[in-house]
């Protein structure tokens, strides 16, 4: 089968566009895969991507609307203006640049005995008014329907029932989607993948709690930060390693000044080498506002960390068994963050039989699989 994927930029880093390249890595063995990305933000991916699937820049403009090299454009003037088309309602498509817009139209209606991946709402939209019913069109929610705005809710109602499938990461999100849009579009729970990987070897581990993700506010690392404050009074020969690059850095960075953990907090940036960082670590903190069903989380796991998770609008809690193989804290719940930090920090023994436990619930989440399902539902749809 010919699966092609569109991304809004496949040089960027983030739990989507590395799922959806696991998806393609997993599935190129069988399928002819291809990946294209509205904008493009850098020379190559962030991610490792089988030479086996193809990489296609759309527009080849980075996300402002500028030209590769950085200078503008006339068409970039029409962000000024609302943009008329039922995607709007995306965050990321709220203004208009209509080339870019023609762009992914184009690339929509070539696609002709294809099945057709989108990977967040503002694509799902086009798709499912422009693209041609000769394509098995899928629209991918990597967050949750309850976390977007009611107009951004009602335009989904109206348009995701001219899908073919729609798939979401989690059983809580089913259940919204199912409550939203009744049996007018097919629907599916695939959870992310992660890919296989042996177990990390015993030994000892370094003091660290360890965080992931984009520096912003969905994040919640100035919760976790906060946190942190009470956590080092308490045990200061422990650290916090945040990965991750965005917007917020200066204002997380002002913060662990401010909160004077200099020496506590090390907001380490991008990294490539993260399951080196998770194999060295103690314990995984993810302290996110809301979540689809966050990547780091499923590879820290398979990591044999265990975790301390804020239970927020969705995705922990789908993974995080309380007790057993981490702990869940009501969401932005600063002082139960920082009490569920330092109870598995004080009991090596809780750390480790969580950190097993952790390890072999991400099994389940292994491509080997996850593609199975998506392989399982090409078919059905193909059929």
């Amino acid at each position: 089968m010919k699966v092609r994927y569109v991304l809004h930029n496949a040089y960027g880093v983030g739990g989507t566009i590395r799922t959806v390249f696991n998806q393609a890595n997993a599935l190129c063995a069988e399928h002819d895969v291809e990946i294209a990305s509205v904008y493009r933000s850098a020379a190559a991916p962030a991610f490792t991507l089988d030479s086996r699937v193809r990489l296609v820049p759309l527009t080849g403009l980075r996300s402002n609307g500028t030209n590769w090299d950085g200078t503008s454009r006339f068409w970039r003037k029409t962000r000024r203006l609302p943009n008329p088309l039922p995607h709007r309602w995306d965050f990321r498509y709220r203004r208009w640049d209509p080339v870019v817009d023609w762009h992914v139209v184009r690339y929509f209606r070539a696609q002709r005995d294809t099945i057709l991946v989108t990977t967040r709402p503002g694509l799902n939209l086009l798709a499912a008014w422009f693209a041609p019913r000769a394509a098995v069109r899928i629209g991918q929610d990597h967050m949750n329907f309850g976390s977007y705005g009611p107009r951004l809710q009602r335009a989904i109602a109206r348009a995701y029932p001219r899908l073919d499938a729609v798939t979401v990461l989690t059983r809580a999100d089913l259940a919204a989607y199912q409550e939203a849009l009744g049996d007018t579009v097919r629907l599916a729970r695939i959870p992310n993948g992660i890919p296989a990987r042996p177990p990390v070897p015993p030994g000892e581990r370094a003091p660290i709690v360890v965080a992931a993700g984009r520096l912003t506010r969905q994040k919640g690392f100035d919760l976790l930060i906060d946190a942190w404050a009470e956590v080092h009074a308490k045990h200061p020969d422990w650290q916090l390693h945040i990965h991750g690059a965005g917007n917020w850095r200066p204002r997380l960075a002002a913060q662990v000044t401010r909160r004077g953990l200099d020496r506590a907090v090390r907001l380490r940036g991008l990294t490539r080498t993260l399951d080196a960082e998770l194999a060295q670590a103690s314990i995984f903190a993810l302290s996110s506002r809301r979540e689809g069903l966050p990547m780091v989380l499923l590879e820290a796991m398979a990591a044999g960390l265990p975790v301390v998770s804020f239970d927020c609008p969705t995705g922990p809690a789908e993974v995080v068994a309380d007790g057993v193989n981490g702990l869940l804290v009501p969401p932005e719940d600063v002082a139960g963050l920082a009490a569920g930090l330092s109870r598995l920090i004080a009991d090596r023994g809780e750390r480790e039989r969580m950190g097993g436990a952790a390890r072999q619930t991400a099994t389940g989440y292994e491509m080997p699989v996850v593609a199975a399902q998506w392989n399982d539902l090409f078919a059905q749809l193909a059929r």
